[in-house]
């Protein structure tokens, strides 16, 4: 199995004009040098899962589960205008993979954000940002609160440690098998569904930098509050192939590449 690790030395610096123009704030504060990865195969051959990466986690939702993944379904679906047969979090991703398959990918990520504005109201999310500035309690409250109330919609997480300006915070959220992506099955859905909205909606709503650094070998993640992601023409994450149990992958989608 022919794997490497990518990995990016960020620093601060101006908008590269290849940039999207929707991510135009990259220099707030954050640490700087900071290190971003992907653990990827060579972008030129798909990614086949073999052993317990084939099997599918089967998940025991709760009420609260339950209720928070129908209530984010809806608001997907009044967002894009389309409707899922499904119910539960199959009718989530089915939901997300219409969406991908129609939209090209600044339309996906507009859409995914216009349905976080809706599924968080922004009056309750402008009085946390007012609440709790960029400090070391809210990096490691939003970290906290992150494994508590969302393992629904990424699956088992726990909190990590990682160095900030030179000390050790509890700023990190370590997905274990991100159950957004075992249920697409997609790289490009986890890039453009997943990590560049959230990236952006948390620090757009919330004032906090997010670096989302997807591990597509295992479908684990690090979620660091508090850092800057790089920009996009940098980031490993898109270079990566899709996996070859890929629906869109096998129909040849024009989003289902090295992004």
């Amino acid at each position: 199995m022919d794997a490497k690790l990518s990995v990016v030395v960020q620093h601060h610096c101006h908008l590269s004009p290849l940039c999207h123009p929707r991510h135009k704030h990259r220099s707030d504060h954050s640490p700087s040098p900071c290190v971003v990865a992907v653990l990827s195969r060579s972008p030129d051959k798909s990614v086949e899962l073999s052993g317990t990466m084939a099997s599918r986690t089967v998940y025991k939702d709760n009420w609260f589960d339950r209720a928070a993944i129908n209530h984010l379904s809806q608001r997907l679906q009044e967002t894009t205008g389309l409707r899922s047969r499904k119910s539960g979090y199959d009718g989530l991703v089915e939901a997300a993979g219409v969406a991908y398959r129609k939209f090209n990918s600044s339309q996906q990520q507009d859409l995914i954000i216009q349905t976080l504005e809706k599924a968080f109201p922004r009056p309750i999310l402008s009085a946390i940002r007012a609440l709790l500035p960029q400090s070391k309690f809210a990096r490691e409250f939003f970290a906290v609160f992150t494994t508590i109330f969302f393992a629904w919609l990424v699956g088992p997480c726990e909190v990590r440690e990682s160095e900030f300006d030179g000390t050790k915070e509890k700023n990190v959220v370590h997905i274990k098998k991100c159950r957004f992506l075992e249920g697409t099955n997609c790289v490009g859905m986890c890039t453009n569904l997943c990590k560049m909205s959230s990236q952006e909606f948390i620090k757009d709503s919330l004032g906090m930098p997010l670096n989302m650094v997807p591990n597509f070998d295992d479908m684990s993640c690090d979620m660091t509050f508090g850092q800057e992601p790089p920009l996009v023409i940098n980031d490993p994450a898109f270079v990566q192939p899709c996996y070859k149990i890929c629906k869109e992958n096998k129909k040849n989608h024009k989003n289902c590449t090295s992004q």
